[in-house]
């Protein structure tokens, strides 16, 4: 919904308007770029646990709330202190301005992808993923796989980005389970295009195999499917 948002938000947009995606995913500012030119938008990440408990009720379940944001080019970066200064100014959450806002968004993308991807597999909270070998090396390899991607599109991530992602996944609530992991459970549509699928189409653009979120992919895609109503089909009991 990033294009239809674009063009709703469109006569909004001033001169010295800037527009900050926070979707799960690494492909929105390139969407709204291309509905709102890119002199507009710049990049951006939020981490937390939430969801939705009922109409304008949202629970924030678990993580510190943190959101960043920077300039993916020089002409969209005039406004980002005057926003990182709002938002410091606001309470319950950290706010950063990163060096590379490309990177820190890869870092989050490889984060939520790969958790989003084998928890919508396994259909069990972090907890259980990180405690059982089995499900614990499958969430390392798919890190792993995205590690490779970024790496082929020049994306300076931490050398030890797979060690940090998995602590932190130790840090986190036992409990806790990913948005795009919910809706595919809950049979809603879900995140798998801007998520597991961008993985394999990054993956593509630079040679670099993704077996493991290719398998995911095309193990999800029925159920996304008819969650968008464009398959339907029932299970014998």
């Amino acid at each position: 919904q990033v294009v239809e948002a674009a063009e709703a938000m469109r006569p909004l947009i001033g001169a010295g308007t800037i527009v900050v995606p926070l979707q799960n995913g690494i492909e929105a500012p390139e969407r709204l770029a291309g509905v709102l030119g890119s002199d507009h938008v710049v990049g951006g990440l939020c981490r937390l646990i939430a969801y939705v408990v009922a109409s304008g009720q949202i629970r924030h379940a678990g993580a510190e709330a943190y959101i960043a944001f920077g300039p993916l080019q020089a002409s969209a970066g005039a406004g980002v202190e005057a926003l990182r200064a709002a938002f410091a100014r606001a309470r319950g959450a950290r706010v950063e301005v990163p060096a590379d806002i490309r990177a820190a968004m890869w870092s989050k993308f490889l984060f939520i992808a790969a958790l989003g991807g084998v928890g919508a597999l396994t259909r069990a909270p972090v907890g259980i993923i990180r405690g059982q070998p089995e499900t614990r090396r499958l969430l390392h390899d798919a890190l792993e796989e995205i590690r490779a991607v970024a790496a082929g599109h020049g994306i300076a991530l931490p050398a030890d980005i797979v060690g940090q992602t998995m602590a932190f996944v130790d840090s986190l609530p036992f409990e806790g389970t990913a948005s795009m992991q919910r809706d595919i459970i809950h049979g809603r549509p879900s995140e798998l295009d801007a998520q597991v699928g961008a993985v394999v189409r990054f993956g593509e653009r630079v040679g670099v195999d993704v077996p493991l979120h290719r398998v995911t992919l095309a193990a999800l895609l029925p159920l996304e499917r008819e969650a968008r109503r464009e398959l339907e089909f029932s299970i014998p009991s």
